[in-house]
C-alpha cells in the first residue's frame, strides 16, 4: 500500500508565500516522478509542477517564475515553494507520484488527499 501525505496548505494574503510538502510512504520500490496538480472550484485540474528522479522539472505556465519544486529522493518527499501568491492560485493542491511497488511491477500513479490553499485579496 502506498500513501502520499501533503502538508503546508493554509490561508495567505496575496503576495505572500507558502511551502507545501508531500511525503510518499509504503510499499515503494522506485519513484520516477512526483509533482503537484491543483483544482479550483468549478475549474478543471491543472498541472502545477513536476520533477523527475533524474532531475528534470516542468512548471505550468500560470506558476512559472513564482513556484519552485524540489525533491529529496532519500526521503521520497517533494516540496513546493510558492511565492508571489495570487487569488487565482486558490484551490486544492494534490500531490502525485508515478512509482513501482516492486521491480517487475507496472508504473502506476498515486495521489494524495489534497491540501487547501486559499489566497485572499
Amino acid at each position: 500500500q502506498v500513501q502520499l501525505v501533503e502538508s503546508g496548505g493554509g490561508l495567505v494574503q496575496a503576495g505572500g508565500s507558502l511551502r507545501l510538502s508531500c511525503a510518499a510512504s509504503g510499499s515503494i520500490f522506485s519513484i520516477n516522478a512526483m509533482g503537484w496538480t491543483r483544482q479550483a472550484r468549478g475549474n478543471q485540474r491543472e498541472m502545477v509542477a513536476n520533477i523527475y528522479r533524474a532531475g528534470s522539472i516542468n512548471y505550468g505556465d500560470a506558476v512559472k517564475g513564482r513556484f519552485t519544486i524540489a525533491r529529496d529522493n532519500a526521503k521520497n518527499t517533494i516540496y513546493l515553494t510558492m511565492n508571489g501568491l495570487k487569488p487565482e492560485d486558490t484551490g486544492v493542491y494534490y500531490c502525485y507520484a508515478r512509482l513501482q511497488t516492486a521491480p517487475s511491477a507496472l508504473w502506476n500513479d498515486y495521489r494524495g488527499q489534497g491540501t487547501q490553499v486559499t489566497v485572499s485579496t
